[in-house]
């Protein structure tokens, strides 16, 4: 059983520019609160209903995104909306206002100066209005959308809790935020720039601020997304990290001020109430569950019709400098042309710069029986899970995932490259002493993918009672080990922990 905060239950404000959904105790609207870019959206959703069900003192920061938030609501007359807008919560939900926020139909744009320019009035909405107002013992920020505000609640004499979600960072000219409002000559010595400043001035029109290394260096404490991508940075692997993040991760944790805790999949991903599936089943009717969805999933995909076929699902965005479709491509036709005489299919249900590839393989080779990617669809994605046997994630680095963690719920087994998160969540499966729960593979090249699918083919070859009870017992140790309680029991000793240590100027 988690534990709740310590006597004064402190008030901790969660600052994140995506959630998923917030939890229904919070106000009226909580439940309308939905929007989400990615990962960082679950993650906020689930560790901010965690910690409010575990009785914390919960706040949370994020944009107004009125039409997304709204839908079918949006279109209602003015008088009637001013009305449905009486009831929003406003003591544990702090909205962002600013018109840039309210007609979005998603989050981010795929032109940065406009993601950089949400990203400012974000900050700006939480420092000036949304921070006074709450006042907040600890503030919690996430990734670089929100790094200038560790440096703002340190000038304050407030404690911030900085989240590393991923490594890739902006610059912005101390001008620039400026000029959207934030009065940052207040804390400018606090922000982390290209260069040593000399002065004010000299920072305001000659160097630009990295943000991501901005919010590590002024936040009082940081965590990275699972511990062993915290170990590899720290270690000097992945040349994609910047040298500034690197460098303040290493600091914060020689300074013991620095730890990995692990997401947990949204508590909606479960094959026995995810409504997305053709039929619904658990670890003990698996059998049956697993073959009406795969026959679903092939029928919509244009795949052959055939349950006892080994399917691998990618669920991953096709992203060729993290996540590694490139591994998938360089090996696709011998795979299947090797796994033939079995069925082997392959299922992308992906967009990404890499898809052009996917698609020339399977047109070049006459495979669209056998391999099929469409774009993106949570729908089918949540049916790829139930319908698969097995999910790919070669990423070169992940500092946690989700997909890896989600698939052994739904009894569909993980192929991934020993790294980050997947090293974390993914133990190569022994079936002769029942332990593990996938394949694993170590040196990040195609033959090593290849080896651990071959294993995978392996293991779907075993007899079939054999074969059903390590899959019985994969499901049901993921259940027990994926739990946003303890997500949340972890943060919650961090938080503890930081509000006994003295802030440092």
């Amino acid at each position: 059983m988690a534990k709740k905060p310590k006597s004064k239950n402190p008030r901790i404000l969660i600052v994140t520019p995506e959630i998923t959904y917030l939890p229904a105790g919070m106000g009226n609207m909580a439940q309308r609160m939905s929007a989400k870019a990615g990962g960082l959206a679950d993650v906020s959703a689930s560790l901010v209903s965690a910690l409010f069900n575990l009785g914390a003192d919960v706040h949370v920061a994020m944009p107004n995104y009125r039409k997304l938030f709204q839908g079918d609501v949006f279109n209602l007359h003015e008088k009637e909306l001013k009305k449905y807008h009486e009831v929003l919560p406003e003591d544990h939900i702090h909205l962002a206002e600013d018109r840039i926020f309210y007609y979005r139909d998603r989050v981010y744009s795929s032109h940065s100066d406009e993601a950089m320019r949400i990203a400012l009035v974000f900050q700006r909405e939480v420092i000036n209005h949304i921070v006074p107002k709450a006042r907040p013992d600890l503030i919690h920020c996430n990734d670089w959308m929100t790094a200038l505000i560790p440096a703002m609640a340190k000038r304050r004499g407030i404690k911030s809790l900085f989240t590393v979600h991923n490594i890739h960072t902006r610059q912005a000219s101390l001008a620039q935020v400026e000029d959207t409002g934030i009065d940052a000559a207040e804390f400018w010595m606090n922000l982390y720039f290209s260069d040593n400043p000399v002065s004010y001035d000299h920072a305001r029109s000659k160097l630009p601020i990295d943000l991501l290394t901005s919010g590590i260096f002024a936040s009082h404490f940081i965590n990275t997304v699972s511990p062993r991508f915290l170990w590899e940075i720290v270690e000097g692997w992945h040349s994609v990290v910047p040298w500034s993040v690197r460098q303040e991760i290493r600091n914060k944790y020689y300074a013991g001020c620095a730890s990995g805790i692990l997401n947990a999949p949204d508590a909606s991903y479960h094959p026995s109430t995810d409504d997305a599936l053709a039929q619904k089943f658990g670890a003990h009717d698996f059998l049956e569950g697993k073959r009406a969805n795969k026959l679903a999933l092939q029928h919509e995909l244009g795949l052959e019709q055939d349950p006892d076929a080994p399917m691998f699902f990618w669920p991953s965005r096709l992203d060729p400098v993290q996540k590694g479709p490139q591994l998938v491509t360089d090996i696709l036709f011998k795979m299947v042309s090797d796994y033939w005489h079995k069925g082997l299919q392959v299922a992308v249900v992906a967009n990404g710069p890499h898809e052009v590839h996917f698609k020339k393989i399977i047109k070049d080779f006459n495979l669209g029986k056998r391999v099929a990617i469409v774009d993106f669809d949570e729908r089918l994605s949540r049916m790829a899970y139930a319908g698969s046997d097995f999910m790919l994630m070669p990423s070169l680095f992940e500092p946690c995932g989700l997909p890896q963690m989600t698939a052994p719920l739904y009894g569909s087994l993980p192929v991934v490259h020993g790294t980050g998160g997947l090293y974390d969540t993914i133990r190569p499966i022994d079936v002769s002493n029942s332990t593990g729960n996938g394949f694993r593979f170590d040196h990040y090249d195609a033959q090593a993918l290849r080896w651990a699918v071959d294993q995978a083919m392996e293991f779907h070859e075993l007899p079939q009672d054999l074969k059903f009870t390590q899959i019985r017992r994969v499901m049901l140790e993921s259940e027990k080990e994926y739990s946003h309680e303890e997500v949340a029991r972890k943060y919650i000793a961090i938080y503890e922990d930081m509000l006994t240590r003295p802030l440092v100027d």
